[in-house]
This record gives C-alpha cells, sequence and structure tokens, in this order.
C-alpha cells in the first residue's frame, strides 16, 4: 500500500531527525515522538491484517490520529528549538500528505464493499 509505504519512510525521518538534535536526550519526549510517528504505519499494517472492513477502517482512523499526534509533537520539538523549520516543514508537510491519503484510503474502503478476507466463505 502507498500510504503504508510513505509512513514508514515518516517514521524513518522522524528516527533520523531525533538521533540527530539535542532531541536524542530528551528521552521522555523523544520516546513519546518515535512511538506516534511509528504508530501510524503499524496500524495500517494491524488493521489490514484483521481482514474485516471495520477493522481496517478503524485502525485507520487510529493511523491518521497517530498522524495527527506526532505532527504536533514536531511542533512542540520546533518550539522547543529542537528541530529546524526546515525539518519542522519537510516532516509535518509529510504528516499532512500521509493524514490524507489515510482519509482517501479510509473513505474508499467504506464505500467499496470491500468485506475482508474472514467473510470471504459467508
Amino acid at each position: 500500500m502507498p500510504v503504508w509505504q510513505k509512513s514508514r519512510v515518516y517514521a524513518a525521518e522522524v528516527f533520523a531527525a531525533v538521533y540527530r538534535t539535542p532531541l536524542q536526550r530528551d528521552f521522555k519526549f523523544k520516546d513519546q515522538i518515535l512511538a506516534s510517528s511509528g504508530s501510524v504505519m503499524d496500524n495500517i499494517a494491524e488493521g489490514f491484517e484483521r481482514n474485516g472492513t471495520n477493522e481496517f477502517v478503524q485502525h485507520l482512523s487510529i493511523s491518521k490520529g497517530s498522524c495527527g499526534e506526532s505532527r504536533s509533537q514536531l511542533y512542540r520539538a520546533f518550539d522547543f528549538k529542537y528541530l529546524t523549520e526546515a525539518d519542522l516543514k519537510h516532516l509535518s508537510g509529510l504528516s499532512e500528505t500521509i493524514s490524507g491519503e489515510l482519509q482517501n484510503l479510509s473513505d474508499y474502503v467504506q464505500k467499496s464493499g470491500w468485506r475482508g478476507q474472514k467473510f470471504a466463505n459467508r
């Protein structure tokens, strides 16, 4: 899934930004931003693997929430002088793109009639 691939890149880029800045020494904050950015891709995968429309849509919503959470943390990292304005713009732009694609995918899945593999024999 392209949105999963983009969220994987996003998590890796957040990780790289954390470890090239003083944010790496703010342990609690570092853990929060790494967890929320990684949660984006993890929830897409988990929802898809559950093989049902409702579960997938629910996990896409959670993933979208994690996108917003990590984007908020990026702004906080910028305010704390951990990130440059260029880092903030790049990473928050990726997050916004992913968030929009998650919404589009969720809308598509809900309208498509796809029910998932676990309902294939029903």
